[in-house]
C-alpha cells in the first residue's frame, strides 16, 4: 500500500512538473516584448527547482523568499519609474516560481521513497534467500536453518549426523587463472559431483561462493562420511581426466574435512562449520 501511494505521488508530481514547465514556456514565448525579462525569470525557476531537487525544500523556499522580495521591488521600480500597470501576467512568476519548486520537491521525496523501499527490498531479499542465484544450490542461511532440525532429530531418535565441509584447494591462484564464469562452472560442477556422491536424503549447501565451500550434512556416522569424502575424489580424479583438463586447463583438488555432531560439543550450526573446518587442516 505505501508502494503504491509512493508511486502515485511520484507519478502525479512529475505529470504536475510538465503542466508546470509547458505553462512558464508558453507564458514566456507569448510576449516578444518581454522576452529577454521572462527568460531571466524562467531559468531563476528552474534553477530554484534544481537546487531544491539536489538538497532540500527549506532551501529552495528561501531562495523563493529572496526571489519574490526582489521580484517585488523589481515590479515597483516599473511602476513608479516607468508607470506601468500591475495586472494578472505580473503575478505570475510570484506564483509558478513557488510552485515549481514545491512540485519537484514531491517529486523527488516519492522518488526517493520509491528508492528506499527498493533498497529494503533489496535487503530483504539477501537476508531471507535460501538459494544462491547461480547455482541454485542451498546456502550458508538454509544451513543455519536445517541444522537446528536436523541436530534435533539427530537427538531425539539417536541417530548420528556428520557435517563434511569440502574446499578447492588453492582456489585463489585459480581464480587468477580463469575468468567469472569458468569460476560459476567450476563451482557447479564440483557441487554436481558432491551431490552425485551422496543419498537423497542427505543435504549439499554453498557455504561461501567466494571461498569455494560446501557443507555436507550426512545421516551417518564419521566412518560413513569417511566413505563419501572417497568417493568424491574418485569422481574428482575421473572428472580432471576428461572434462576439467580440457574446460579450466587446470586440475581440481579438494581438502575435506568432517565433524560428528555431539549436543555437548557443538553449540550452534555456526559452531558445527567451524569445527568442521578445523579439521581441513589435516587433510593435506
Amino acid at each position: 500500500m505505501k508502494h503504491n501511494r509512493s508511486s502515485l505521488t511520484s507519478d502525479l508530481a512529475f505529470l504536475g512538473l510538465l503542466i508546470l514547465c509547458n505553462l512558464c514556456v508558453a507564458f514566456t514565448a507569448g510576449d516578444p516584448n518581454k522576452l529577454m525579462q521572462n527568460l531571466v525569470f524562467l531559468n531563476l525557476a528552474f534553477f530554484f527547482a534544481v537546487v531544491t531537487y539536489f538538497t532540500t525544500v527549506t532551501t529552495g523556499l528561501l531562495l523563493n523568499v529572496v526571489f519574490i522580495f526582489g521580484y517585488g521591488l523589481f515590479i515597483m521600480y516599473q511602476t513608479i519609474s516607468q508607470g506601468e500597470t500591475i495586472g494578472l501576467q505580473t503575478y505570475f512568476w510570484l506564483i509558478m516560481t513557488p510552485l515549481l519548486t514545491v512540485m519537484i520537491w514531491l517529486f523527488s521525496l516519492a522518488a526517493r521513497q520509491l528508492q528506499d523501499e527498493n533498497e529494503e527490498l533489496r535487503k530483504q531479499k539477501a537476508r531471507l534467500a535460501t538459494l544462491d542465484e547461480r547455482t541454485d544450490l542451498k546456502n550458508s542461511l538454509a544451513f543455519r536453518k536445517d541444522a537446528a532440525v536436523f541436530s534435533g532429530i539427530s537427538t531425539r531418535y539417536d541417530i548420528p549426523l556428520t557435517l563434511l565441509v569440502i574446499k578447492v584447494k588453492y582456489w585463489n591462484e585459480i581464480r587468477r587463472l580463469i575468468g567469472d564464469e569458468q569460476l560459476a562452472e567450476a563451482i557447479y560442477d564440483v557441487s554436481q559431483i558432491s551431490q552425485a556422491s551422496i543419498r537423497t536424503n542427505d543435504a549439499l549447501y554453498l557455504l561461501d561462493k567466494e571461498e569455494a565451500t560446501w557443507g555436507l550434512l550426512l545421516f551417518t556416522d564419521k566412518d560413513g562420511a569417511k566413505i563419501v569424502m572417497e568417493r568424491i575424489k574418485l569422481s574428482l580424479v575421473e572428472f580432471n581426466r576428461q572434462e576439467f583438463a580440457s574446460k579450466y586447463k587446470v586440475d581440481l583438488s579438494l581438502k575435506m574435512g568432517a565433524v560428528q555432531y555431539r549436543e555437548d560439543i557443538i553449540e550452534s550450526p555456526l559452531d558445527f562449520i567451524v569445527q568442521a573446518q578445523k579439521q581441513l587442516e589435516f587433510d593435506v
